[in-house]
């Protein structure tokens, strides 16, 4: 797994330079430079700050997941805000019903070939 540095040298890459990205969050390049070389961390403000400017997510620069844009979509946020306020029991039950289709869909997408 990427680290959380090589993920913004990564992404800040197609987009700003370290100089650019330290004027937008009113930082110096070198502090920039340090937190893709994972020499310092940033705080949280900042990593949600540092997300919004590159369009992405804190998920993505902290490793949790590898899709730059998981839950950006606001539809698919509220539904797993949903999911996580059910009781323990029905949210077993419904997670097993999407389980169920996931797998329904992939042999069918194998039939296919």
């Amino acid at each position: 797994m990427d680290s959380s540095g090589k993920k913004l040298r990564e992404h800040r890459g197609k987009n700003l330079s370290q100089r650019d990205l330290a004027e937008l969050l009113n930082t110096s390049y070198s502090v920039i430079g340090k937190y893709g070389g994972d020499e310092i961390i940033p705080s949280i403000e900042v990593t949600k700050n540092i997300a919004k400017i590159l369009g992405t997510t804190v998920g993505y620069l902290l490793g949790n997941t590898e899709q730059v844009n998981i839950f950006k979509d606001p539809t698919k946020f509220n539904r797993f805000n949903d999911l996580e306020k059910l009781d323990p029991e029905n949210k077993k039950h419904l997670l097993s019903a999407v389980d169920g289709f996931i797998q329904s869909l992939k042999i069918k997408n194998i039939a296919a070939l």
